[in-house]
């Protein structure tokens, strides 16, 4: 007999897309672990897979960020055992951490640092591989404390979930960072999380820039629409920099702009390694780094909001917050 889990499935009702239902355990394969979810995080990718599956009339579970205690393993798991405490970011192709268990490769997990609620370390790991995988694989920087000194990088959107963690992975890789930011609240933030300048992005920030000193910025992340950004990142990048965005363009970008100054253009999207088997052990290995700097309190989980009970209700008010687009740091909800 089937052995069967609970889980929040989408639905094909925008007023009500999530439904409590029975679905089989997920199948392990040979190097995943089985883990018993304790809190996930709400992502923007969450809320976009939830239109998608709705429109379509498809049944998914969503969730890619989470914390949980292995309770089986693959044949051949060789890095966690059962009882461990891991973090992960899931695969889109996979039931997710919005249910009872999930199925994850060991690669995509490390063991979460001692001492910390579930709440927040739901919150950890996929805007910490996206600040990483945009920072180190991308742009090329050193991920060791204080190995790139002397540059500095401007980060549009500090106070979103990936720029709270880039601000703070930047800073302590050495870099400099000019964080945008337009309300009061979100300045304070990004300034706590170590930004050295803020900028607002809803004024003419190129000039305040130039006022700030820098003519030009050898690394750009554009953690918000690239289409409003692009021209300025453009404006301000220097010869050979890097503009990175996490954020799909809605219109053709202008990458004349940039072809003078020989400067590249960067897609980062967390989930390609998974997708594509492309390196996959290397997630492991930066959510290690995350857990080290956690411990070693040179992190701040950016968690502000918890929500409690993994209910269709609780999940569906943690996407309509997301969905506001004014949110600061991370939302997390613990079952």
């Amino acid at each position: 007999m089937t052995e069967l889990m609970n889980a929040l499935i989408t639905t094909s009702d925008k007023d009500a897309p999530f439904s409590l239902s029975k679905i089989p355990m997920p199948e392990v394969f040979d190097q995943d672990v089985l883990v018993e979810v304790q809190a996930v995080s709400v992502n923007p990718v969450d809320t976009k897979q939830r239109t998608v599956a709705v429109a379509n009339g498809s049944t998914k579970v969503l969730g890619y960020d989470a914390v949980g205690t292995i309770s089986a393993i693959g044949s051949k798991v060789t890095k966690f055992k059962v009882g461990d405490k891991i973090m992960y970011a899931g695969e889109l192709g996979r039931t997710g951490s919005n249910a009872q268990f999930e199925a994850v490769h060991e690669n995509l997990a490390a063991l979460a640092p001692e001492g910390f609620q579930n709440a927040q370390l739901a919150g950890v790991p996929l805007t910490f591989l996206t600040a990483y995988e945009l920072l180190v694989d991308k742009f090329g920087l050193i991920p060791d404390k204080n190995a790139n000194d002397g540059q500095t990088i401007l980060i549009i959107n500090g106070a979103g979930g990936v720029g709270s963690s880039m601000i703070q992975l930047a800073k302590w890789m050495g870099l400099k960072v000019i964080a945008t930011a337009s309300r009061p609240e979100t300045k304070k933030w990004v300034l706590q999380l170590g930004a050295t300048h803020v900028v607002n992005h809803r004024e003419d920030y190129v000039q305040a820039i130039h006022e700030l000193g820098y003519e030009a910025l050898p690394y750009i992340a554009i953690l918000h629409d690239p289409n409003q950004h692009f021209e300025q990142a453009a404006e301000l990048i220097s010869a050979f920099g890097h503009i990175g965005s996490i954020v799909e363009n809605q219109q053709p970008l202008p990458m004349n702009l940039i072809k003078n100054k020989a400067a590249s253009f960067d897609w980062e999207f967390m989930f390609a390694k998974a997708n594509y088997q492309f390196d996959t052990a290397s997630q492991g290995a930066a959510l290690a780094l995350a857990a080290r700097l956690i411990e070693n309190g040179e992190y701040l989980i950016p968690v502000t909001q918890t929500l409690h009970g993994m209910t269709a209700e609780t999940l569906l008010e943690g996407h309509h917050i997301i969905e506001a687009n004014n949110f600061i740091g991370k939302l997390t909800i613990e079952y």
